[in-house]
């Protein structure tokens, strides 16, 4: 595995801590999460979408909005083959609601991979 890309967006106080890896295999995904429950202590929810060789999983890990869906609707979008999309929210105070929690984990999603596409278009 190898983080290809990162970015945080801020939402209402909370922070969406954004990673894109390349990796091989989904067991890869068990040793991000445990290296993002690491860096991200105070978070609660670690979300994410993979594509491997055509096989698609994602979790949700307990957040409302379906983020997880969301982050693989996002790897879709780019045709991203072999990547994980994972992100880890630390909350802000401030509830986003459902269709807030989805708009946001779509929106960090999306940071990332725009800024992949504008550096490889350069």
């Amino acid at each position: 595995m190898r983080e290809i890309a990162a970015g945080m967006i801020k939402v209402k106080k909370s922070k969406f801590y954004t990673h894109l890896y390349e990796i091989e295999s989904m067991e890869d995904i068990d040793e991000i999460l445990k290296e993002h429950r690491k860096k991200y202590k105070k978070a609660v929810h670690h979300c994410w979408a993979a594509i491997v060789e055509g096989e698609e999983k994602f979790k949700d890990d307990g957040e409302v909005g379906h983020p997880g869906k969301v982050l693989l609707g996002v790897l879709k979008k780019y045709n991203a083959e072999n990547r994980a999309l994972v992100v880890s929210r630390i909350f802000g105070g401030i509830k986003l609601g459902v269709g807030g929690v989805a708009r946001a984990f779509r929106d960090a999603g999306e940071s990332v991979m725009q800024y992949l596409e504008n550096e490889k278009n350069k």
